[in-house]
């Protein structure tokens, strides 16, 4: 098994969806319950064995992605470690995020 590792600017963004739903519905335990949900998804890649994700060659050549709960999730795969790089809303536009140089 993988360890797991979160990026600082993928906590951030796990606080800015947490705050976003929170605001939306007026439920902090909605807003926790979707963070945890990701989270758990993220806990799954590390866990898992083999190549997880799709590749992201198109952004960059060592990232992956996979959906959850109307995100994406960007990882990468070290020796014996998953990195969460980033955590976006699905209707985003990654090339163009990652482009800019938001990916911290």
């Amino acid at each position: 098994m993988r360890s797991l590792a979160i990026s600082d600017a993928a906590n951030d963004d796990l606080a800015d969806i947490a705050e976003f739903i929170a605001s939306e519905s007026g439920s902090r335990a909605t807003a926790e319950r979707l963070v945890e949900r990701i989270f758990e998804r993220c806990e799954r890649l590390a866990s898992l064995p083999g190549t997880l994700g799709t590749s992201r060659g198109d952004i960059r050549a060592d990232l992956r992605s996979v959906p959850e709960a109307g995100y994406v999730i960007f990882f990468r795969y070290f020796e014996d470690t998953v990195e969460i790089v980033h955590v976006l809303h699905g209707s985003r536009d990654f090339v163009r995020f990652y482009d800019t140089g938001d990916d911290r």
